[in-house]
């Protein structure tokens, strides 16, 4: 562990275990890449997918902050889960439950073709089991336009917390409510898209 992945506060909600933290990784789309850019920092939103001990995001081979990663040589990615909002007696103790993922690294941007094309098989396939398999695949020009960046999850960590209220005993007699709201991420039926409608 390195000391910029040790949990340094709530120290009871630090999860190291790797198989925990690639669950939370696989659980969810969307994290957040940070990086400089032009001397200020920078954090964009991006889709995330991991294979093995690897995390991959990708981008426009113009984006800014992709290219300043690689150029800096190093990156922290942040991926997060609500699971629920945490309703106290106190409006101190009000929280949320949550699933989260901190992980720095060097940015390497894959460049062997066929290791590309399975990184963005793979993406395919956290959408949806055997979509890669039924779509067109990306042509020369939309292979070029596209950068793949691999990040080892060496370093990384967790916090989780998935409890109700922390109500001081001074409290629990008192007329207001208290427990948890969950918060589901539920599909919906797909809709096709018919360009001609």
């Amino acid at each position: 562990m390195q000391p910029q992945t040790q949990v340094k506060r709530g120290l009871k909600r630090a999860v190291y275990n790797r198989e925990q933290i690639n669950q939370i990784l696989d659980d969810t789309y969307l994290c957040h890449i940070g990086g400089v850019v032009d001397g200020y920092p920078a954090v964009q939103p991006n889709l995330h997918w991991r294979i093995g001990d690897t995390l991959y995001i990708h981008g426009s081979s113009k984006n800014g902050l992709i290219n300043a990663i690689l150029t800096e040589g190093k990156t922290c990615i942040t991926v997060s889960a609500l699971d629920g909002i945490v309703f106290a007696k106190s409006a101190f103790h009000h929280s949320v439950n949550y699933r989260s993922v901190m992980l720095f690294g060097t940015p390497k941007l894959v460049e062997d073709e066929q290791e590309k094309r399975e990184a963005l098989d793979a993406l395919l396939e956290k959408f949806k089991k055997g979509r890669s398999k039924e779509t067109r695949p990306p042509n020369a020009t939309e292979m070029k336009a596209t950068s793949v960046i691999a990040i080892s999850l060496e370093h990384v960590s967790a916090k989780v917390r998935a409890t109700g209220p922390e109500d001081d005993p001074a409290d629990l007699d008192l007329p207001f409510t208290s427990g948890v709201l969950p918060i589901h991420q539920v599909y919906g039926e797909f809709e096709p898209f018919d360009p001609n409608a």
